[in-house]
């Protein structure tokens, strides 16, 4: 097994990896994995599972061989990455916009048996009609309903059934469903009020399905959920699949909202200075360990009073002498924000029983476009 500058041999100690390096423990991951499709099999939902947490074929593959019906891309790069490992049931939860990105999609088509999109606007509606038609392909769309995130989509009532009025008397065009992402639920910490919230998002995504029935066109997948809320929207009558993602990983942000899935990655780093008792540096920044949102935490320690990340530095400030650990020693760090980390790593270490068993390319890293 190879990485882009060295070979490391099956069996390899964690701990004799170089560092920055991208650790995966197969275990956990496994449990996750399967913790998922059990609750998925007692409920009247499927799962689609987000592929831009992970952005790996191979976990992909291990989630649909688990039960999941498909994956969900962000990214047309991402999906274009899936649909070349031989994924075929995408659902890209994202507008694909402009004669470009247009052309790659429709392109795509002939490689992935099912491949959707997102769409909230006439104007991208038309061109992905335009766009189907001049190659006799059929295209699936979901329009994306706004349930009170306030990002991209078209409010139920009147906005949504326009909407749906356009692609229905599109020929090329197939209204597969509506999808709609509580995203401003799922890190709430408190159940009851992140239940709450969810609940009423979930049915602003109903009542946009009834409207658009009661002009007489037929909606048949109800999209929605994310890890923090796979247990409320997956119960939801009506949703008929849930789009959880980190729930395979974890990181101390999910952590705080809800402990039934463990966490399987980290970041292996080097103590390369420590300038005071109570205060260490590690060799890993914002460059291999995102900060966007969640405190990182070092697993073998207690939580520090402050993490600073620079770009290949992070500063760990503690209340008391750190003696455990001195320069050139090794640790694992918990990403407060795991999509985001792994969108910075070319592979995964993994792990069983702390020996390197696989290296898994991560193929679809940084695919922005």
């Amino acid at each position: 097994m190879t990485t882009s500058n060295q070979v490391i041999p099956t069996g390899t100690y964690y701990l004799d990896l170089d560092t920055p390096s991208l650790l995966l423990d197969l275990g956990v991951l496994e449990n996750n994995i399967a913790k998922m499709a059990e609750f998925i099999n007692d409920v009247p939902c499927s799962l689609r599972a987000h592929s831009k947490s992970h952005k790996c074929p191979t976990i992909a593959h291990m989630q649909i061989t688990a039960g999941a019906i498909g994956i969900c891309c962000q990214k047309l790069g991402e999906a274009e990455v899936m649909a070349h490992h031989g994924v075929k049931d995408i659902l890209i939860t994202n507008q694909i916009v402009g004669a470009t990105k247009i052309t790659r999609l429709i392109n795509l088509l002939a490689i992935a048996d099912d491949v959707k999109v997102a769409v909230d606007s006439h104007k991208n509606v038309e061109e992905l009609a335009s766009a189907s038609e001049a190659s006799g392909d059929q295209l699936g769309v979901f329009i994306e309903i706004d349930v009170g995130m306030g990002r991209c989509g078209v409010l139920p009532g009147e906005p949504a059934v326009e909407l749906a009025k356009l692609i229905d008397r599109s020929p090329n065009l197939e209204l597969m469903g509506l999808m709609g992402y509580e995203g401003h639920c799922v890190n709430i910490i408190d159940f009851v009020e992140r239940r709450k919230l969810t609940h009423e998002a979930n049915s602003r995504l109903l009542q946009a399905r009834d409207d658009i029935e009661k002009a007489g066109i037929e909606v048949g997948i109800i999209s929605a959920g994310g890890t923090g809320t796979y247990n409320i929207t997956g119960r939801y009558p009506g949703i008929t699949e849930i789009e959880a993602g980190s729930y395979i990983f974890m990181d101390t942000t999910y952590r705080q909202v809800l402990n039934d899935f463990d966490q399987s990655l980290s970041v292996l780093a080097t103590v390369i200075s420590k300038p005071a008792d109570s205060r260490i540096v590690l060799d890993i920044g914002i460059k291999t360990l995102v900060g966007d949102f969640g405190t990182p935490v070092i697993q073998e320690l207690r939580p520090a009073l402050k993490c600073e990340l620079n770009e290949e530095h992070s500063l760990w400030f503690y209340e008391h002498a750190m003696d455990e650990l001195g320069v050139g020693e090794k640790v694992r760090v918990l990403p407060g924000h795991c999509c985001s980390t792994v969108n910075m790593h070319d592979h995964y270490y993994v792990l069983q029983d702390d020996r390197v068993v696989d290296i898994w390319e991560i193929s679809a890293a940084r695919r922005a476009q």
